[in-house]
Formats: C-alpha cells, sequence, structure tokens
C-alpha cells in the first residue's frame, strides 16, 4: 500500500478515537457521577474541561504545527491523548478525572490541528477530494456509533474502559505516524501568538467558571461579578492583540467576509444548543427514566443515524443549492426538533423525544457538511487552516458555554421547580421536614434515590414524582434556550452567508486593509 494511504489511515484512526471519546462520555456520565459521588458540577466539568482546553489551545498547535513540524505535533498529541485516556480511567476523584480531560483536550486539538494539514500534504488532485470524503465519513461514523459503543462499554465492563480501550489504539496509531507519515511544516512560519492563547483561554474559562458557579455563590455576588468582568476585560485585550499581531492567532480581518461571520455564528450555534443538551438529555433518559447506559445510546441512535444518512446527501447537494439554504434550514429542523422535546413531563416516555430527535438530527446532518466547505470556502486557500481552526474553535467554545450556560439555569430550575411540587402535597411537606438538611445536595448533585430511600414509601413515592415534575419542567426551560439559539443561527445562515462570497481559485485576497493582492492559483 502506498505511503499517502497509510496517512490517511493513521490520521483517521487518530481522530476517530478523539471523536468518539467525546461521544462516548456523554452516556456514561451518570455511572461517573454514582461511582466517583460526583454533584452536578462535577459532571458540567467532564466535559467542559475538555471542550475548554481543545478550543484553546487548537489555534496555537496549528501554529506550532506549522513551525515545529506537522507530523511531530500530531504525534506528541497522540502520546497525550493516550496517557491521559489511561489516566481518566484510573482516576478515584472528580477533580482527577477533569483535570485528565483537560489534557486529553490538549492532546486532542495537538490532533485535530494538524490531521487536515497532514491529509492535504499526502495527497494530490482528485485524490485529496476522496481522501477528504473518506475522512469526513469517518467524522460522521464516530458520531453515529459513539453513544451505542459507549452504551455497551459502561454497561459491560464499566465507565473506566471508554477510556482505556484509547490506550491500545494510540499506540497503534503513534507507530504507524512515526513509520508512515512524512514530516511537513510551513517554511514561512514565525512563531507562536502566545499573548493571544493566553488571553483568549482565561477569558473562556473565567466565563464557563463564573457560569457553573453563579447559582452556588450568588449572580450579583462579587466573586461571580469579578469572573464576568475580568472575562471580558480580557476578550478585549484579546482583540488589541490580535489586531496588532502581524501573524495572528485569529486573523479577525476574516470575520469582514459576511459568510465567514455567518459560518462562525451557525458553527456556535448549533453546539451551544443541540450538543450541549446531550448531557441534559441523556441524564433525563438514565436518571429520570431509568435506562441503562446502554438503553439509553440505543435511544439516541434516531439523531445520530438520521444525521449520518443526511450528511452525505446535503454534502452532494451543497453544488447545487445555496449553501445559505441548508445551513438556513438546517438549523431550522434543529431549532424546531427542540421545540418539539419540549412535549416532555413527569408522566412521558422516551417515545416523546422522538420527533424532535427525528426532526434535529436531519437538522444536524443538513449543516454540518456545508458548514465546513463554507468556512474554508469563503477564504483564499493561503488562509483555509485557519478558517477552518477558527470554525472548530467557534464549535468548542458554543459547547462548553452551551453546557454551562444552560446548566446554569437548569441547576436553579430543577432545585425551585422540585421544591415547589414538594410544597404543594401534604406528603411533600412530609420529605421536606424529614430531609430538608440532604434534600438540597441530592438535588444539586442528582442522587435523589439515595434520600428516597432513606424515607418511607408515602414520602419516597411523593419525592420521586416532585423530582420528576422539578427535571422535566427544566428541562422545558433549557430546551427552549436552545431552540432560541438555533432559529437565531439559522437566521444567521440565511441572512449572512451569500454565494458570492465564496472564493474561486486564483480571485485576489483582500490585505487587512481591504486592498486586493493578486495571488497565484492554487
Amino acid at each position: 500500500m502506498e505511503r499517502k494511504w497509510w496517512t490517511l489511515i493513521a490520521v483517521s484512526v487518530a481522530i476517530f478515537m478523539l471523536l468518539l471519546d467525546i461521544t462516548v462520555v456523554n452516556v456514561a456520565l451518570p455511572d461517573i457521577q454514582r461511582s466517583l459521588h460526583s454533584n452536578f458540577r462535577d459532571l458540567q466539568w467532564v466535559v467542559n474541561a475538555y471542550s475548554l482546553t481543545l478550543a484553546a489551545f487548537l489555534l496555537t498547535a496549528g501554529a506550532l504545527a506549522d513551525l515545529l513540524g506537522r507530523r511531530r505535533v500530531f504525534v506528541i498529541g497522540l502520546v497525550v491523548f493516550t496517557i491521559s485516556s489511561a489516566v481518566c480511567g484510573l482516576s478515584g476523584s472528580p477533580l482527577a478525572l477533569n483535570l485528565a480531560r483537560a489534557l486529553q483536550g490538549i492532546g486532542g486539538a495537538m490532533m485535530f490541528a494538524t490531521s487536515l494539514a497532514l491529509i492535504a500534504t499526502a495527497f494530490q488532485g482528485k485524490e485529496r477530494g476522496v481522501a477528504f470524503g473518506v475522512f469526513g465519513g469517518v467524522i460522521g461514523a464516530a458520531v453515529a456509533v459513539g453513544p451505542v459503543v459507549g452504551g455497551v462499554i459502561t454497561s459491560g465492563i464499566g465507565w473506566e474502559w471508554i477510556f482505556f480501550v484509547n490506550v491500545p489504539i494510540g499506540i497503534a496509531a503513534v507507530y504507524l505516524t512515526l513509520t508512515q507519515v512524512a514530516e511537513s511544516r510551513d517554511p514561512e512560519a514565525r512563531g507562536v501568538d502566545w499573548m493571544g492563547f493566553l488571553t483568549f483561554s482565561a477569558s473562556l474559562f473565567l466565563l464557563v467558571f463564573a457560569l457553573i458557579k453563579g447559582n452556588e455563590k450568588g449572580w450579583g455576588s462579587t466573586e461571580i461579578l469579578s469572573y464576568l468582568v475580568g472575562s471580558a476585560v480580557l476578550i478585549v485585550l484579546f482583540v488589541v492583540v490580535e489586531r496588532r499581531q502581524q501573524r495572528p492567532m485569529l486573523d479577525l480581518t476574516l470575520f469582514r467576509r459576511r459568510a465567514f461571520a455567518g459560518a462562525s455564528i451557525v458553527a456556535f450555534a448549533i453546539s451551544s444548543s443541540m450538543f450541549a443538551m446531550f448531557l441534559y438529555l441523556t441524564l433525563y433518559i438514565q436518571d429520570v427514566l431509568g435506562y441503562s447506559p446502554l438503553q439509553a445510546g440505543l435511544r439516541f441512535l434516531p439523531i445520530t443515524l438520521l444525521s449520518f444518512v443526511v450528511a452525505p446527501i446535503s454534502g452532494r447537494l451543497s453544488v447545487r443549492v445555496p449553501v445559505r439554504m441548508l445551513l438556513g434550514i438546517g438549523m431550522l429542523l434543529v431549532g424546531v426538533g427542540l421545540i418539539a422535546m419540549t412535549a416532555v413531563n413527569a408522566t412521558s416516555g422516551w417515545t416523546t423525544l422522538i420527533p424532535g430527535f427525528l426532526l434535529a438530527g436531519a437538522g444536524v446532518g443538513m449543516v454540518n457538511p456545508p458548514l465546513a466547505s463554507t468556512a474554508i470556502g469563503v477564504v483564499h486557500f493561503t488562509r483555509s487552516g485557519m478558517a477552518s481552526g477558527i470554525n472548530n474553535t467557534f464549535r468548542q467554545v458554543g459547547i462548553a458555554t452551551g453546557i454551562a450556560g444552560l446548566g446554569a439555569v437548569f441547576q436553579h430550575d430543577v432545585t425551585h421547580n422540585t421544591t415547589s411540587a414538594l410544597a404543594a402535597t401534604r406528603a411533600g411537606h412530609e420529605v421536606l421536614a424529614a430531609a430538608h438538611g440532604k434534600l438540597a445536595g441530592a438535588l444539586v448533585s442528582g442522587d435523589v434515590s439515595s434520600v428516597a430511600r432513606s424515607l418511607p414509601l408515602s414520602a419516597r413515592t411523593a419525592l420521586t414524582h416532585a423530582y420528576r415534575v422539578g427535571f422535566t419542567d427544566a428541562l422545558t426551560s433549557i430546551l427552549t434556550i436552545a431552540a432560541v439559539i438555533a432559529l437565531a443561527g439559522s437566521v444567521a445562515g440565511f441572512a449572512l452567508v451569500r454565494s458570492r462570497d465564496f472564493v474561486t481559485s486564483g480571485q485576489p485576497e483582500e490585505t487587512a486593509e481591504g486592498a486586493p493582492v493578486t495571488v497565484a492559483a492554487a
């Protein structure tokens, strides 16, 4: 087999492992919560620790790869990801797990930032298109099978193995990369924008930290206000730093193209709405409805399989149908799907979610392929790497801030609604009297069952029903918020992404001042 195909295999295996680890974690979260005695904030950080470091390091990792060598950075990322996966599985506390997840995100950023560049270097002409098609199929397959694989592993041999399974795969990928993948770098690379990296990552961390801790500390508290003000100051400083850099980490002039700005908004919207909701939908299906991880994974198939089926159709349509239609209609379907899911109530079964799952799955499949092509298609090919990195950064920032923001509303509403439901009945008053000291903590952690077991039958029944009422009402609230975000993304797709913004080969590139500069055709 030619070396270039081994390159494709090595990159595809690594990215499949990386993406699979994102999707399998969702269905394992309730088991992780029980095993490590985690609270709700800990569960948010299991996902957000990964998303934050992935978003923060993605563009910096790309710059390092151009400077030091893409294969070298890719292998370092593989090693970091593999070692941190083993540490995740060995973690005995929520803090240890979340720190290991943050390290995973750093390794994942190194792999993600270099994957397309390695493929583009290895393949030329029509074969490059074939290779990118295979790569896209691998991404779709990882998303499609992730919940089921996570359910099988978690139910069969324990949540730790969703991380341990990465170790032999990672070792094989490292060996394959070192022996079969050629090294490449950018001869014009000048260094890394460390000030941009520090200001961006610190601003993002303070924002997410404030959103997660807001309910506990109080939104008007000095601590939370300090985090929010600090985040705002740092993001302003980041913009100032980037505007003065000759080779910035994030080229702000790209946002002068309305279509690029639109694609970035859509990327943020789909992640902060549908993808952020997976955490809360998983908790509903497992903690409230009582399904096992495998049963929960199977119940997500209407979303994952439909998105997998629709994605290649959307990819083919993107050459015949204006991309704005695909992005706009796709995000509209996601928004309507999220609204359809608000039909859940305390007496619903999981089938109530099916119409929303189908609509949202079709919308995700319709959006993903043209979104990726738009991000790089509306800028000159010399900036395609940065454009792709920015789009992926917006996705990860959307997941992190979406989970944190929706979680703040969700945590408050679950506590308030459950307590209100208990106060409305005599048996509920008995619960409040008997478990007053324990109930608040149980509602925050999601471990209501431990409190229920200590109560008499009538009080236990009242608490279980009140919790279902409180949980589903809170779920309805954040589903509505997520739907509004998705619909705003639909408006951005329709309004901003215009066909005339797409760059053709040989088209002049605009400088930061807007003056055209003729660039040779690719």
